[in-house]
């Protein structure tokens, strides 16, 4: 039931157009009027500061990713996915919808991301890791100074069972925080959706953490967790809606990102422009790289959301000016998605105020595009997504159907393209390989 009457529905429509094509399900492209530039930025108090302490954080808890996941041991303990150009896949793109992407296109493999194999590994560790390293130099346990490897010893997971934290999820931030927390010695209860995947329950389930299923979708969940966590004296909720450590976590994808760049010698300047597409839930995980992305590349840097046609939770808020106050629902949309991760009807207070000055833009994509999308990548580039993690991919298309590089006045031959592919790792085989089979059923359709 929506708490908006027929008038002010109408009303919003009238003064904002696009709102009648979103409320259709159309998918659309908004340009975001409130861009400002990074100098005239003032949507937040965190600065470049604030990254690199949240790196330094990062570099601490190595010799304890080491010893404690086996796999990051190539990596040296880093927690990182590698920059792929996917050459084939452009051309197939090109081809399926007719229309030729000037500049390269890249993917950010996010999918890969260890332990978790999402994106929501960069924020979901940093906060629990934050809090972990928090209580512990509050308890005299430890300094910064110390090796992070006594973080894997008894004594140290024995404190922390004293501790309890929650978090609401639609799937890939519980199992970040479930995976992180049980692993530390915490007590973990994970709220999550009704959109959330079985297999996701069942393997938080297998790590230790307890699972509590809803009928409703996450802004039920994460209503119910926050309640019930904090009402335990010992008890953290790590809150989507409004977390600063999980937004600065996301945030130092940036610095990676930067030497990655570098690396392959790809120049990210005035002339050389760089293009992210980032696929949107409630706005955090995209709205933490962006912020990050921001602050390294300044407004050489131009990034876009991307939500189902289906949850504009984002969209709508920034559009409406609403931000959280606003759900999908309100609009008569039902937050009906195969898109697990992108199922939010309401966007994040927190992320929305910074994202309204820093985002270029937001488009919609259907399901249907999401899992031919899916299919194409793996037989273009061998590369195995879930369906949410495809959604990026159209950014250059819609870019370049709108009218965006005209208004800024960009060469779009000069354009570097980076959609990031935000999970799918942990994806049991059977599962994408149906994913896959409705993929190709439906590219048959068209």
């Amino acid at each position: 039931m929506t708490l908006f009457s027929k008038k002010i529905i109408e009303t919003y429509q009238s003064k904002y157009p696009v709102l009648k094509e979103v409320m259709e399900l159309h998918p659309v492209t908004w340009i975001n009027p409130k861009l400002t530039s990074v100098n005239a930025f003032n949507a937040t108090d965190l600065t470049m500061v604030n990254i690199h302490e949240a790196e330094k954080l990062w570099n601490r808890f190595e010799p304890f990713f080491r010893k404690e996941f086996p796999e990051t041991k190539a990596t040296n303990g880093i927690i990182e996915s590698p920059l792929k150009k996917i050459v084939a896949m452009k051309a197939r793109i090109e081809d399926k919808l007719s229309s030729e992407i000037s500049g390269n296109l890249y993917l950010k493999c996010d999918n890969e991301l260890s332990i978790a194999g999402s994106i929501k590994a960069r924020g979901g560790f940093y906060e629990v890791l934050h809090y972990a390293e928090s209580l512990a130099i509050k308890a005299g346990l430890l300094t910064k100074d110390d090796n992070y490897e006594v973080f894997t010893s008894k004594a140290f997971k024995r404190f922390f069972q004293q501790h309890s934290i929650g978090v609401g999820s639609t799937g890939n931030l519980g199992l970040s925080i479930g995976i992180m927390s049980a692993k530390l010695g915490f007590k973990v209860n994970v709220y999550m959706s009704s959109d959330a995947k079985h297999w996701k329950k069942n393997l938080l389930r297998e790590k230790g953490a307890n699972v509590h299923e809803f009928a409703g979708d996450f802004s039920e969940a994460i209503a119910v967790g926050r309640k019930q966590t904090i009402a335990d004296p010992k008890g953290y909720f790590v809150d989507d809606e409004s977390s600063n450590h999980l937004f600065l976590g996301y945030s130092t994808a940036a610095l990676r990102l930067k030497e990655q760049l570098k690396e392959n010698e790809i120049q990210v300047d005035s002339e050389h422009p760089l293009f992210v597409y980032l696929p949107c839930g409630v706005g955090g995980a995209p709205g933490g790289i962006t912020f990050g992305l921001k602050q390294v590349f300044g407004d050489n840097v131009h990034c876009f959301f991307v939500e189902p046609v289906h949850s504009p939770a984002v969209l709508i808020g920034l559009v409406t000016g609403e931000m959280e106050r606003v759900s999908v629902q309100d609009f008569g949309i039902d937050n009906k998605t195969a898109a697990d991760g992108l199922a939010v009807g309401r966007p994040s207070s927190f992320a929305s105020s910074i994202s309204e000055q820093l985002v270029s833009g937001i488009y919609t994509i259907e399901d249907e595009r999401l899992f031919q999308l899916l299919n194409l990548l793996a037989d273009t580039e061998k590369i195995l997504v879930e369906p949410s993690a495809t959604a990026g991919l159209l950014g250059p298309v819609m870019v370049q159907q709108s009218n965006y590089l005209t208004d800024k006045v960009i060469n779009n031959e000069n354009v570097t393209h980076i959609a990031w592919s935000t999970g799918g790792g942990l994806v049991p085989e059977q599962e994408w390989a149906d994913y896959y089979k409705q993929g190709s059923l439906l590219l048959m359709e068209k």
